[in-house]
């Protein structure tokens, strides 16, 4: 689940700004509740910004502001269950991951450039997202099992058409093996997680106000 990460921001105040010679103006609002918790405008518009790093493009601010309604519900149960924070070494490791995705160091610092998000806030969402997706794969991975046709369907429909889309010779199945199963198995827990995310939605208490008014 390409899920991605709410923000520190979320259980932070309203912010004002005072105008010389009127009355306060805010400049940020609330936007959803969830259950006795808020999410702010600032907190998907930060979210906003890391999408356009990531991917150049920005996301309405409803499919953001629903993914951090799902970031809530997953960080919830982890919380409850004390599930661990990763590590500094493993958020380093994400982040060099992270870097190594885009095709240069130049794009990379372009791309941070051109959304406005700083090194910290970088750490923030991948430290961030690496907790939420540990704690779904911790809680659906034990319950999936690949059985080989699935794992030979996917070679066969995937991995070869891919290798030779790039005039490459295609590992054999035995060579792709390992690689195989774990794309099933987390196609299988981003599945699940949808699924699960779903039916929680009914059980948690929501009220949207992205234009100003209670939806």
């Amino acid at each position: 689940m390409r899920k991605q990460i709410t923000t520190a921001a979320m259980f932070v105040a309203l912010l004002t700004m005072p105008c010389r010679g009127r009355a306060q103006e805010v400049v940020d609002r609330i936007v959803a509740r969830v259950e006795t918790d808020i999410i702010l405008l600032s907190d998907v518009r930060q979210l906003n910004r890391y999408q356009v790093f990531l991917d150049g493009k920005a996301q309405s601010d409803a499919d953001i502001l629903n993914r951090l309604i799902d970031q809530w519900i997953v960080r919830s149960e982890a919380s409850v269950a004390r599930y661990p924070q990763p590590s500094d070494d493993d958020v380093n490791r994400s982040i060099e991951r992270l870097k190594r995705s885009f095709s240069s160091p130049e794009e990379f610092q372009e791309r941070q450039k051109n959304s406005g998000i700083t090194d910290e806030e970088i750490r923030l969402f991948v430290r961030a997202q690496l907790y939420l997706s540990n704690y779904l794969d911790s809680r659906f991975r034990p319950a999936i099992q690949i059985d080989e046709k699935a794992i030979e369907d996917f070679y066969k429909s995937r991995v070869v058409p891919r290798a030779e889309s790039r005039g490459q010779t295609p590992p054999t199945l035995e060579n792709a093996r390992d690689f195989v199963q774990e794309a099933l198995v987390q196609q299988a827990i981003n599945e699940q997680a949808d699924r699960w995310l779903k039916e929680s939605r009914t059980r948690v208490r929501v009220e949207l106000m992205l234009d100003g008014k209670p939806q």
